[in-house]
């Protein structure tokens, strides 16, 4: 069914802006899942709601059509993405409409997983349910930018992170170069990704713990991928050390047996992966790998040398630049201005993210 401007009213256009409200809250929070709200007006008045659960489930018509069942029969959905339509780890979203009795169903974009893909107008059509999308759909666009480019491509949505002093420069070893309202950005960085993407130089030097330790999200830290071609991680560094089952993969391609059982040991996955034809590993198809075990939005934090290789590959879709306002002060320090001079010759866009980070500043390249 083609759907035109006309065809919708204003107040069709204030319960899908409540339901964009309702997704907006919960973005980050939803796991591979996208965040969906969903509105149900019943003679104009909202009689239930929700949004995407935490970590993906249940879904938001699951949530909404479970209240006040006697008044939902009837009634218009409101919904941001189109309703699911296959069997996964719950039902179809689109069956529970069917059972639920409602009228109609009114949904902004398409949602371009391909097992969805188009398919719930058909299905919700068929059982005498109008149904009709295309409502505000430019403001949808930009709540699901991440999810429709990882589910259009099978491939992850990649964001780029580097913090910097105040003459371009990042220490060697565990040095805080921004202050604490940085880093709590670089945190929400962290749970809105379900991976975080480094070396093992990194990891040797630095030794991070790679984790979300924002009060109350630390149970969304991403899962830590690490980019170690000859098995060179030390076995003491924090990642290990508090790791569980499958929270660390190594992406490796050592015949190391002995190193191998020791990182199976402190409950690291590993995975073996080919070189390229320059000895390293091609990073197009790692992060493609990265995307088939389940992990579709990365954040990469890592040192210049890994950094500029992704630059150089055009493998960023966004990249946040945070700076000090301090110069280091010893001699351990490496230059990258040249990486922003990639990012500003790699990225259409940037500007400066306005929100209060005392005297540092933050750059965002898009």
């Amino acid at each position: 069914m083609s759907t035109r401007k006309d065809k919708f009213t204003k107040k069709d256009r204030y319960f899908m802006t409540v339901a964009i409200n309702l997704a907006k809250s919960h973005i980050g929070l939803t796991g591979t899942n996208p965040s969906v709200g969903c509105v149900v007006v019943k003679n104009n008045n909202i009689v239930s709601f929700g949004v995407t659960n935490i970590n993906g489930r249940p879904h938001a018509e699951a949530l909404a059509l479970s209240k006040n069942k006697k008044k939902i029969i009837g009634s218009t959905v409101y919904l941001t993405l189109e309703p699911c339509s296959h069997y996964g780890k719950t039902p179809p979203c689109t069956k529970t409409l069917i059972k639920s009795k409602v009228k109609k169903v009114i949904y902004s974009i398409a949602d371009y997983d391909e097992r969805s893909f188009n398919k719930s107008k058909k299905i919700l059509n068929f059982h005498k349910i109008q149904t009709l999308s295309g409502l505000l759909k430019n403001e949808t666009k930009k709540i699901y930018k991440n999810y429709n480019f990882s589910k259009k491509n099978n491939f992850p949505y990649v964001t780029g992170k580097i913090a910097a002093s105040l003459d371009f420069k990042i220490a060697k070893g565990n040095f805080q170069i921004t202050n604490e309202y940085s880093k709590n950005v670089s945190h929400q960085l962290r749970y809105k990704n379900q991976g975080i993407l480094t070396s093992y130089r990194t990891i040797n030097s630095d030794n991070p713990r790679l984790t979300c330790r924002l009060n109350g999200l630390e149970r969304l830290s991403p899962k830590k991928l690490v980019i170690d071609k000859n098995l060179k991680i030390n076995l003491n560094s924090n990642i290990l050390k508090n790791a569980f089952k499958n929270d660390t993969i190594i992406f490796h391609n050592s015949k190391n047996f002995k190193k191998i059982n020791l990182l199976k040991k402190k409950k690291a996955k590993l995975i073996f992966f080919e070189l390229d034809k320059d000895n390293y590993f091609n990073l197009n198809k790692l992060l493609k790998k990265i995307y088939e075990i389940g992990i579709p939005n990365v954040l990469v934090e890592c040192g210049s040398n890994l950094t500029k290789k992704m630059i150089s590959k055009n493998l960023f879709n966004e990249f946040y630049l945070f700076r000090s306002n301090k110069n280091l002060k010893f001699k351990k320090k490496i230059k990258i201005l040249d990486i922003r001079r990639k990012l500003n010759n790699t990225f259409k866009y940037k500007k400066l993210v306005n929100t209060y980070l005392d005297k540092n500043s933050l750059t965002h390249y898009y």
